[in-house]
């Protein structure tokens, strides 16, 4: 039977015969299901793709048509997309390949992330978007040596915010499982590294549908709610701590900033016990704007719309001990998220003001949109008590680190280089890299130079090395030798820098902190006294 292909802009229908063609296979009885493979660049110019084990058992099941059509649909095809092939003989009714890149890509020393397991990543994301195009309701994807990431990619890719608009607006639904029948061998193992990827992409969704839900949708309330919900577990507890319990905690800086609004602010305190509750815990720190108007050093209102995720440290702050509760990843952890809105009325917050942290510090505020490192010096304080072995902070501070680092990396600041050291293999990892920032006493007495009292909370250069001194504000507020500052401003939005998201809330970086506590659960190298 003569068999040929014709281009349909960038998917390929393989046409039976000369006078007809398949140009609706999935609605001929076949069952709509769509298949995403792998494939990687050949060595040598004009050569064929190299197909994955997948791929490569797939065509031996269809006679080799995949590498005959892939001849010629694969002409152009770059790096990172993926090609859409109508009417090959088997179970599904649409192939999509993609196109993975060089083979044994390891870590880039340039990009300071694993290429290969980012390459996977773009690959399968394009991939299963257009099947998803292609009216697809379930896929099944390649794991393409790379179970984890390839899972990764594809939940991240189809997450879609579009819960509020009319059911005819939304994007269709997509079940993706992964593709594992030709495996016969390690199933088992390339199955569970799979499910550790949806996981962690998951965990990455939930920061972000928290993030893109409007202020009205998402109060201090609602966000409480919703958190305690996720986290209705045997080994996680939640404790709403309201005013009330804050003014008896003497966290002055952060009622400070929440008396300007009508929401009651809230302290959320969650336990997860995942080790032996002698084991002392990892503190998770998050700040929770639910709103920043600025107060009253009001934000200009272009853009003002987008301070709903103003709260990106306390969502990313949740979903990582959502996830590891989803891992039982053998940690104990504490988390402390100080959720309240920064609203301008006549109760609010002025500059000029000077406010007493829980420490006893009093803070001039002469700029009241330097908001969230008030609210964080209370809740640093408060978290100290919990003798933790490491406290990490999360919060969209300051516009400076946008400024410093783009989209490309969240800002690390620590006082620990063994932290830094795990922090910075655990972005190598997940693709979503952090990079250290100083803590230099320069910047210290920036902040320690204040009219009226200990602490000024801009800094006497209120436009210089911006991040930095935010940095060295908070450090006041921490006894730990184990502390790290993670700015996450700059990553807060996906415009098209990272290319298996849409456009919108990032939910960065989740991923990075959930790697990060799945590295300290692990006992150092040579230490066999830990299981």
């Amino acid at each position: 039977m003569e068999k040929c292909v014709r281009a349909v802009g960038t998917r390929y229908i393989l046409r039976r015969n000369s006078h007809k063609c398949a140009r609706n296979f999935s609605c001929s009885g076949t069952k709509a299901k769509g298949l995403v493979l792998g494939a990687y660049e050949p060595q040598e110019k004009d050569a064929k793709l190299i197909l994955t084990p997948a791929a490569s058992k797939f065509d031996q099941s269809v006679g080799g048509q995949l590498q005959k059509v892939l001849s010629i649909a694969a002409r152009g095809l770059k790096a990172g997309r993926s090609r859409v092939l109508y009417g090959l003989e088997g179970e599904f009714s649409t192939v999509a390949v993609a196109n993975l890149g060089k083979q044994d890509v390891g870590f880039s020393p340039l990009d300071q992330f694993e290429e290969g397991r980012e390459n996977v990543r773009t690959a399968i994301a394009s991939a299963c978007l257009q099947l998803r195009d292609a009216k697809e309701s379930e896929v099944e994807v390649d794991p393409c040596g790379d179970a984890e990431a390839a899972a990764e990619g594809s939940t991240l890719a189809l997450f879609s915010f579009d819960e509020l608009k009319a059911e005819d607006k939304r994007k269709p639904r997509v079940q993706v499982t992964c593709h594992s029948s030709f495996l016969s061998a390690d199933k088992s193992r390339v199955e569970d590294s799979w499910q550790r990827g949806v996981a962690l992409a998951e965990a990455q969704n939930m920061a972000r549908r928290l993030t893109e839900a409007p202020s009205n949708k998402l109060t201090p309330t609602i966000f409480c709610k919703e958190v305690s919900e996720r986290l209705q577990r045997d080994n996680c507890s939640v404790e709403i701590r309201d005013q009330k319990w804050a003014e008896t905690e003497k966290f002055g800086a952060f009622l400070a900033v929440a008396k300007g609004s009508s929401e009651p602010p809230f302290i959320l305190e969650i336990s997860y016990t995942g080790a032996e509750p002698s084991q002392p815990p990892i503190a998770l720190v998050g700040k929770g704007i639910t709103f920043d108007s600025g107060g009253i050093s009001l934000k200009p209102s272009a853009d003002m719309d987008k301070m709903r995720a103003d709260m990106g440290g306390a969502a990313c702050v949740a979903a990582s001990i959502v996830a590891a509760a989803h891992l039982n990843i053998p940690v104990n952890i504490k988390g402390f998220i100080a959720l309240c809105e920064n609203m301008p009325s006549g109760t609010a917050l002025k500059p000029g003001d000077v406010i007493t942290a829980k420490n006893g510090k009093t803070i001039q505020v002469d700029n009241t949109d330097a908001e969230g490192r008030l609210i964080l010096a209370d809740t640093l304080c408060y978290a100290e008590t919990c003798n933790p072995r490491l406290i990490l902070d999360v919060a969209t501070l300051t516009g400076a680190v946008d400024v410093a680092l783009g989209a490309g990396a969240a800002a690390a600041y620590t006082n620990c280089n063994t932290t830094w050291d795990y922090l910075q293999q655990a972005g190598a990892k997940t693709g979503d890299r952090l990079w250290r920032m100083p803590l230099f006493k320069l910047y210290k007495s920036h902040v320690t130079t204040s009219q009226l009292a200990d602490l000024n909370n801009i800094g006497k250069y209120s436009r210089s090395a911006g991040s930095c001194t935010a940095a060295a504000f908070l450090k006041e507020f921490v006894k730990s030798d184990h502390w790290v500052h993670l700015d996450i401003a700059g990553v807060m939005m996906n415009k098209d820098e990272v290319p298996y998201m849409s456009k919108g809330m990032s939910g960065r970086p989740t991923r990075t902190i959930v790697e990060l506590l799945q590295k300290l659960s692990q006992p150092p190298a040579g230490d066999k006294s830990s299981k």
